[in-house]
Order: C-alpha cells, then structure tokens, then sequence
C-alpha cells in the first residue's frame, strides 16, 4: 500500500491539473478558430489554426487602451494597498492600541458586503461630490485606483496581519537599542522580513483589481475603461464575437501569468508565515 500511494498521489495530482488547464485550452481553441467552425466541429477539437482574432485585438487602439488602463489601475491600487495594509499591520501589531481587535473586525467587515451594496453611493460619489470645476473622479484612473483600495485594503490588512505578528518584537527593540529610529525599524528589519507576506497580498490584491467588472463598468466610460469590461462590448444584439473574446480572455492572462512567475518563490513563504510558532 505504501508503494502505491506515490502512484495514487500522481494520477490524482494529473487529473486535477487537466481539470484545472482544460478550460484554458477550450479558451484557446476558440480563440484561434474562425466563426463558421465554433458551431460545425467539437469546440475541444483544434483542427487548425486561425490568427486573425488575435491580430484584430492587437490592431485595436481602443482595446490596447483598455489594457494600459487595466495594467496602471491594477498596479497602482496593489502597491498602494500593499503598501498602507503594511503600515496599518505594523500599528496593530506593535502599539498597544485599545480596542484594536476591534478596529481589525470592523476593517474585515468592509470586505464581507457585497459590491453591488457601494454602487449607488459610489457613483454618487465619483459624479457629484468629490468634483473640482469640471474634474471628476468618475471616468479616471486615480478614482478606480483609489475605489479599489475599499474592497481590496481590508483583505490585505487580513492577509498581511499574520506575517508582521509573526516577526519578532525583540528585533524591533535589539533595532532601538543600536539607535535606529522608527521608520528605520521599519525599513532595515521589518520590511526586508516581511518580503514573502508582501509579495502574497500584492499578487492577490493586482489579480482582484484586474478581473473586477462591475465598479469598472458603472463607474468608468471610456477614459478609465478597463479590459474585462472592453469584453461586454462584443455582446451584441446581432450576435456574440466568441473568438474574439476568447483572444481578449487569453491576452488578459498573461499579465497575470508573468506576475506569478516573477513572485511564486515567495507565495509559499508569504502564506505559511507565522503560521507556526514556538
């Protein structure tokens, strides 16, 4: 029985890899098919090759817009989140502040409702209230960004609190002892230790950024406009674009992919963090 389990683990590790790669691979047969065939052969039968799909969304202005958008709100609102998640963290868990289990539930409780509940008071928000002259935050990169920081800080602040708790107080305060200030702790000890933890929470938060639809649609016209929404676009009521959009859907996935590939050493790290302690 022993013997068989190395073999039982890769069969069930096999199978759970084409489960989870086959969508991906329907996804590219369409995209690289032309109309007529997505409905006269089976969808999971790649016959042929077809590029045209790919070379009319890499000819599209608009499209290529709708990505740099994609690709500046989502960075943006993951560094920025990272970045106030990691201070609020290091608040919580260095000074003793009252009630701050508190602070850290209510936080939590931003994420829990869903989005459709900040809909009406956001757009209120972006195309009434916070307006300088004729600027608005609706329609622009800096709203979307900032927008984000709502849904995306508390779940970082989550995801990050285990990581900073996990780091010693004692190197904190060997740190103040040689003289380093505050902001010095910050920097040389605490930042550098924390490095798997951030990486994990700027992933995660990059990746809800990017595939948010519903706040980018309400909320964004043209200027803003993000390319999971550009998708909805070849909806029509003539017919629906399936190659087309299955080239975008493929596109869309490599940003993602190559963030991964450049942070995946640290994602485990980050994630068992703190996780067991002496």
């Amino acid at each position: 029985m022993r013997r068989d389990r190395p073999i039982l683990s890769i069969v069930l590790w096999t199978l759970l890899s084409l489960a989870t790669l086959f969508p991906i691979y329907w996804l590219f047969v369409i995209s690289v098919k032309p109309a007529v065939d997505l409905f006269t052969t089976p969808n999971v039968i790649l016959d042929a090759i077809y590029w045209n799909n790919y070379a009319e969304v890499l000819t599209n202005e608009t499209l290529r817009r709708y990505m740099i958008n994609s690709i500046i709100i989502s960075t943006g609102n993951s560094v920025l989140v990272t970045l106030l998640a990691f201070m609020a963290c290091y608040a919580l868990s260095r000074y003793d502040l009252g009630g701050k289990e508190n602070i850290f539930f209510w936080t939590i409780t931003n994420r829990m409702a869903p989005a459709a509940v900040f809909l009406l008071p956001f757009f209120l928000l972006f195309t009434q209230v916070f307006t300088i002259g004729d600027w608005k935050l609706y329609d622009t990169r800096i709203g979307m960004i900032l927008l984000y920081c709502t849904f995306n800080l508390p779940f970082a602040i989550w995801t990050l609190r285990p990581t900073i708790e996990g780091i010693p107080k004692e190197l904190d305060e060997a740190a103040t002892v040689d003289g380093s200030s505050t902001w010095q702790v910050i920097r040389e000890v605490i930042f550098p230790l924390a490095r798997p933890g951030l990486a994990v929470t700027l992933i995660l938060t990059w990746v809800f950024a990017w595939n948010e639809f519903l706040l980018a649609a309400t909320l964004t016209s043209f200027n803003a406009r993000t390319i999971t929404t550009g998708l909805s676009e070849y909806v029509t009521s003539t017919g629906t674009e399936w190659g087309t959009m299955a080239s975008i859907a493929i596109i869309t996935l490599i940003p993602a992919l190559i963030i991964f590939a450049v942070v995946q050493r640290h994602i485990v790290a980050g994630l068992t963090f703190g996780a067991v302690k002496e």
